[in-house]
């Protein structure tokens, strides 16, 4: 049995915990939260040990799992704790508040034995699955355009109503959602070499509430990408990667619903299939401990996402190179 500590014991943390405690090679052992109270109340209901400071968890409880449910700033200071203390570590998306930290974390990734990963569900999603493996199929014909779209009619969602989600240094929809959608368009295509936005702020230290942009996937045979963000309006809230072909189109909607050529005659539902993702990431990880080929998003590629999510800010409407 491996025993975790969960430090963030907020909505992902708890979900996380939860995925640990259905597993059964995982318990949770240990919680961490700077709030006592939630702390408490947290590890009261995994019967955990509760704690306010990560480096003291590390170092009174017997760890071999741990897992950063922080905000960004936080990551890498955790992540690095947990590996210094010989733990495995998952951490969550985004690897950290920008690439230049993510960079660090990724070193330090390089010079361990230690299993890590990073918590980015599309690489276990059975509608996205789908997706890729049509793309590379040629099932749509050759790719000609990647579209992301989000709407938010309120940001942060009222299931997340948290500070540091509203601010520029960290928070925003395309750090919080949009790399999850970056990633997606890495995993399909190998990754974006270039990028272009436009950013609207929702105030001078808050995060963005309107990108209007574009970006190049990788490779030679590069295809053109869109990204269309809006926050605070009256519609209903979307998340959506659509891949248009010379032959067919298909839409990721909902984080899980995969459509082949919506909108027309032809319009098939291909898989509506929600999972629970955490549950995968957590047996893939501890078939990665127990000596098995485990499929896990690495900080390296997390951290490929984090410079394209960079260079969309960077960017003030100009090509910037990623």
């Amino acid at each position: 049995m491996y025993d975790v500590g969960i430090v963030g014991c907020g909505v992902i943390g708890s979900r996380l915990a939860e995925s640990f405690t259905e597993h059964s090679d995982t318990t949770v052992a240990a919680a961490c939260d700077v709030d006592v109270e939630r702390a408490e109340s947290f590890a009261a209901d995994y019967d955990a040990d509760p704690y306010t400071d990560h480096e003291a968890m590390l170092a009174e409880a017997d760890l071999d799992i741990l897992y950063a449910g922080v905000p960004p700033v936080h990551h890498r200071e955790i992540a690095e704790a947990g590996l210094d203390a010989g733990v495995h570590v998952i951490c969550e998306k985004p690897i950290a508040e920008d690439a230049a930290e993510g960079e660090r974390l990724a070193a330090r990734e390089a010079d361990t034995d230690l299993v890590t990963a990073v918590n980015l569900p599309f690489r276990y999603t059975p509608g996205f699955i789908e997706l890729r493996e049509r793309v590379a199929d040629g099932e749509i014909g050759t790719p000609k355009r990647v579209s992301l779209d989000f709407r938010f009619p309120r940001w942060p969602r009222e299931w997340q109503d948290v500070d540091w989600l509203r601010s520029r240094e960290q928070g925003g929809p395309i750090r919080e959602v949009g790399t999850h959608f970056l990633f997606g368009v890495q995993e399909a295509f190998g990754g974006i070499d270039r990028v272009s936005a436009e950013v609207q702020y929702a105030g001078p230290d808050a995060c963005e509430e309107s990108v209007v942009g574009w970006f190049e996937t990788a490779g030679d045979d590069s295809v053109h990408g869109t990204i269309d963000l809006l926050c605070d309006h009256e519609q209903p809230e979307e998340n959506a990667i659509t891949v248009t072909g010379s032959e067919g189109e298909l839409t990721l909607t909902e984080w899980f619903r995969l459509t082949a050529d919506p909108g027309t005659d032809d319009e098939e539902e291909l898989c509506a299939d929600r999972e629970s993702t955490t549950v995968t990431l957590v047996d893939e990880f501890v078939t990665e401990l127990e000596g098995g080929d485990g499929d896990l998003v690495s900080f390296a590629e997390a951290t490929a996402v984090q410079r394209v999510v960079d260079a969309i800010f960077d960017s003030e409407g100009d090509p910037v190179e990623v």
